[in-house]
């Protein structure tokens, strides 16, 4: 293949036999669909979209694109691509940091696993080839030992790890994989993959001096300028120390959402925290508690921000990163203002492996369900009680007591206490720290979602809070369905070259093809990337389509759309998710949320 950008090299690892193959990528999948998010789920098809999810025969991906480890602007990402035992459907959990960077220093584009390991493995990746060692003497430590463990015996130089907890080895659906101590790829139970392949961690080793050069090297310094250019821009949220995603970091949007009456609390029963969200906020968190600004790969944003807590029962904890949804997830939503706690469950989360956005979803529902006095002998669990919450984490990794019925997730923690209405959830998977009373295209954008409820497949949030030049009213649904899809196709362009998703906050489709086309040395316009979008899009549920996720799995939890908003802002809003959902199947092409033979023909699918 002659494309630039590509290492063109697939390590196909087969857990049960310890073989490992290497391969080039098909070129013409190369092209359709990009890399990353777009190429490990056209991977994920070629496996079969009926395998079950914990079982050997499901297949665990780590897939770097074309601009990964380059010198493109927010190219520290990595896709990890799987069929989620969370919710069934394909998903992709992208993590930030340097082992992206790594795993294309090294000389891969992606690594697939297959199989299950007969006892504790990792996977050692350096100059061009991939070992895989005993972790027997890493299984049961949390992550932040286990990289420690892992630097010691490699050296710290040009190393990045990224590893399951006890979370994962415990098969919680909701654990993760997290690299630099507190990078996660946090959503779908990625983690729990891992755990039932017995792979314990993947170990990268590469340096920089292999960092891949643009095929057209004249058009890459105009298309990477420009790209700069609107990063640095300081009418940007993006504005290096000046743009508010620099400056507070994603946290930022505490105070912005809970205004606008957007902000779920206490199990989304409310939809503002009161003057309670200022102090678990981006703000209170600069002038109280901030240390540091670390960053990834290529970021000039720097959004990640370290802080230590100096006073009360967590004093002495220095952790990254107290980020918008997590901190609203085991905040607000759990009805906790204290900031010390919500840095400690987060950093729990990320020794353990546990997504820090579900983790606060499943503890609202047990919260909720002994608020009403449905926990049937299984204890309970009060609002805003942190300590307790802390306890609960624990034993939600280890699945100790109630833990193990919590580690299930949020969706089948409802079920086991007979009300399925409280879970916030859509395709089993917990909302993020959106209220789509209050953000209408919120609410098609979780339902139409190919990995359950999410709010980076299409960030509609950007438009409606006018973070970005197209600026539409968040309590408007009209339009919504036809942004949504705009934005996913957009989203899964640029997941799939694998670029930052708050890259888009700057930059635009332009800039996107400039950068690609200049780096596999093609032509390739704005049109292109619609087209490669829908392609990867439709791929994606062409695969649930396949899974069993057939007409009528795009929904919502009746809260958003029957139980109207008591609060300012958005006070008498319930979600109109059927008049929306009527527009973006128009949009799409779509019967009822299954893609008809003929458009998966016109986008060369099959």
């Amino acid at each position: 293949m002659e494309l630039g950008g590509f290492a063109n090299r697939i390590a196909h690892i087969d857990l049960t036999t310890r073989t490992v193959e290497y391969k080039p990528i098909p070129e013409d999948w190369a092209r359709k669909y990009i890399g990353a998010r777009g190429l490990g789920v056209r991977y994920l098809l070629e496996n079969g979209a009926q395998v079950d999810p914990l079982s050997p025969a499901n297949m665990l991906c780590f897939m770097n694109g074309p601009l990964t480890g380059t010198d493109a602007n927010m190219s520290g990402r990595q896709a990890l691509v799987t069929k989620s035992p969370l919710t069934g459907t394909v998903t992709d959990s992208h993590i930030g940091g340097w082992s992206a960077a790594r795993l294309r220093w090294a000389g891969f584009d992606g690594l697939v696993f297959t199989g299950k390991a007969d006892k504790p493995v990792y996977a050692y990746v350096h100059d061009g080839q991939v070992e895989i060692l005993d972790a027997s003497e890493f299984w049961g430590k949390g992550i932040h030992e286990t990289i420690r463990l892992f630097k010691e015996q490699y050296g710290e130089k040009d190393l990045s790890v990224t590893t399951i907890g006890p979370a994962g080895e415990n098969l919680s659906r909701f654990a993760c994989w997290v690299n630099e101590n507190d990078r996660a790829a946090g959503r779908g139970g990625t983690g729990g993959v891992g755990g039932s392949k017995n792979l314990k961690a993947v170990v990268f080793q590469g340096s920089k001096t292999a960092r891949p050069k643009a095929q057209n090297r004249e058009s890459w310094k105009e298309a990477h300028r420009r790209a700069l250019a609107t990063i640095m821009d300081e009418k940007n949220i993006t504005s290096p120390r000046k743009g508010g995603l620099s400056v507070y970091g994603t946290n930022v949007l505490m105070n912005v959402t809970n205004v606008m009456g957007a902000l779920p609390t206490r199990n989304s029963q409310v939809t503002s925290f009161g003057d309670k969200a200022e102090l678990i906020s981006g703000e209170y968190v600069k002038e109280n508690i901030l240390v540091e600004d670390p960053t990834c790969h290529a970021c000039p944003v720097a959004c990640k921000k370290e802080v230590e807590i100096t006073e009360g029962p967590y004093a002495g904890l220095r952790m990254e990163s107290v980020e918008y949804e997590p901190a609203w997830s085991v905040g607000a939503n759990c009805g906790n203002h204290d900031i010390g706690s919500v840095a400690k469950i987060i950093d729990l989360c990320n020794d353990y492996g546990l997504d820090a956005i579900e983790i606060g979803n499943v503890l609202a529902v047990y919260m909720e369900a002994t608020q009403r006095g449905y926990t049937n002998g299984d204890g309970g669990l009060a609002w805003g009680d942190h300590s307790a919450m802390v306890a609960t984490v624990h034993k939600i990794a280890f699945r100790e007591g109630i833990g193990d019925v919590l580690a299930e997730g949020t969706e089948r923690t409802a079920e086991h206490f007979g009300h399925p209405e409280l879970s916030m959830t859509v395709k089993g998977q917990s909302i993020p720290a959106y209220d789509p009373r209050g953000l209408k295209g919120m609410g098609i954008a979780y339902a139409t979602s190919n990995r359950g409820a999410c709010h980076l497949r299409a960030y509609t949030p950007a438009s409606e809070l006018g973070l970005i030049a197209l600026k539409t009213d968040p309590l408007e649904w009209k339009g919504k369905g036809e942004l949504t899809k705009l934005l996913q196709d957009i989203h899964a362009f640029s997941d799939s070259l694998d670029l930052c998703k708050f890259s888009a906050f700057a930059e635009g489709i332009d800039e996107y093809a400039a950068q690609y086309a200049a780096m596999l040395g093609i032509e390739f316009g704005s049109e292109d990337v619609l087209k490669a979008g829908e392609r990867i899009y439709n791929l994606e549920r062409h695969y649930n389509n396949l899974a069993g996720h057939g007409e009528g799995s795009d929904y919502l939890p009746k809260r958003f759309t029957a139980e109207p908003s008591t609060m300012p802002g958005s006070e008498g809003h319930v979600c109109e998710l059927d008049l929306m959902l009527d527009e973006y199947y128009t949009a799409r092409g779509w019967v009822n949320g299954v893609v008809p033979e003929a458009k998966l023909k016109e986008l060369e699918i099959i």
